[in-house]
């Protein structure tokens, strides 16, 4: 069972979302994790706003800059439509990607949700967790990204949190990340929670017992592409502390390095990265680390929307110094050219090896 009221333990130092308002549906306001969210909110000082019907309104605006800043200031509660416990694949990070919310309070203008879900991009928590987590128990080893790799098979049938949101940016408003991580230390089957964050919360996450089935990921990158790019997050230096405290406490714990860029000076900046993940890990015994490495991508219709939401972004959106390449649905995304790509991958793979030998490299895309 999911302990719906259940304290939220932060650390003060941590960066913590304050909604301006909270809307929550009918459906949602009925289940008792929906109350408790809501009373979390409360106490936040939101406005809350109870809907007469399930379905959210009032996050238009005058143009789309206005309806980004409706929208991102405000936390729905709602119940998780029946189609998305109907789980898909998620290569090439996880068997199976499942949702305990939609929507981030970040302020990252590269950001990939822009290109991922329709309208305005309001964050979404949703109130039937219960059963959202009880329905993956039907798709334990049925995966086959993790399932059936011969080189990540120990990491059992792998459940992506994250996919939609950054759950640690909300945790102290739904509780959801507690109570999944309960769930899966429960689980005796060889399953893993996986998510990855930009922020640094942790603390009431340190004393649960994981039991090394829940994996966190933090969200990193160089300096300056952090500094000018990832606002409303917490910076670089705080995430290495938290990815500290994790792996202190036992978790397994990886790097999402993303979105690479070729920037000025790249290769010293991400050197540095690097050596200050090495000093965070120091003198932790037996780290279970894994890395990620994604390069910066966007489509059309994603630059569309970030240059709307961004209008006085200097984030390289240059078309034509990048390549198309086709995605299995038939559109096509910009990628760094084939050499600059190359050469990165080289870089990163001999820093990952010179600074953290004991980190196994997932994948390069």
């Amino acid at each position: 069972m999911v302990d719906q009221m259940e304290e939220v333990r932060v650390t003060p130092v941590a960066k913590l979302w304050r909604p301006r308002r909270v809307l929550i549906t009918p459906d949602a306001l009925a289940l008792p994790y929906g109350q408790a969210m809501l009373a979390r909110a409360e106490q936040s000082g939101a406005e809350v706003i109870k809907l007469k019907a399930n379905r959210l309104a009032g996050l238009t605006g005058e143009d789309a800059r206005k309806a980004y800043a409706n929208a991102k200031t405000t936390l729905a509660i709602v119940v998780s439509p029946p189609g998305q416990r109907r789980l898909q694949p998620i290569p090439p990070s996880a068997d199976w990607q499942f949702h305990i919310a939609q929507g981030c309070p970040a302020h990252c203008q590269y950001c990939y949700l822009a290109g991922s879900l329709s309208g305005p991009p309001v964050t979404r928590a949703y109130a039937n967790l219960e059963e959202i987590l009880d329905s993956l128990k039907a798709y334990a080893g049925k995966g086959t990204i993790t399932s059936k790799s011969t080189e990540r098979a120990g990491e059992g049938t792998t459940f992506e949190a994250s996919c939609y949101t950054d759950p640690l940016g909300i945790e102290h408003l739904t509780g959801a990340l507690a109570a999944s991580i309960r769930f899966f230390g429960l689980w005796e089957a060889p399953v893993q929670l996986r998510w990855t964050t930009k922020f640094d919360a942790v603390d009431g996450l340190l004393a649960i017992d994981h039991r090394g089935r829940t994996r966190v990921r933090f969200s990193l990158n160089a300096a300056s592409v952090s500094r000018d790019f990832e606002g409303g997050t917490a910076n670089v230096t705080q995430r290495l502390q938290a990815l500290r405290k994790m792996a202190s406490a036992g978790y397994p714990v990886g790097l999402t390095i993303a979105p690479i860029m070729p920037i000025t000076n790249w290769r010293q900046e991400y050197a540095d990265l690097f050596l200050g993940v090495a000093q965070a890990l120091q003198g932790i015994s037996a780290v279970d680390l894994t890395a990620e490495l994604i390069t910066h991508r966007f489509t059309p219709g994603s630059k569309e929307v970030l240059i709307g939401w961004y209008p006085k972004t200097t984030l390289d959106l240059r078309e034509e110094a990048r390549t198309q390449k086709r995605t299995k649905f038939g559109g096509f995304k910009y990628v760094y050219p084939k050499d600059s790509m190359g050469e990165m991958r080289m870089f990163f793979q001999e820093m990952i090896a010179t600074h953290l030998p004991e980190a196994k490299i997932l994948y390069w895309t």
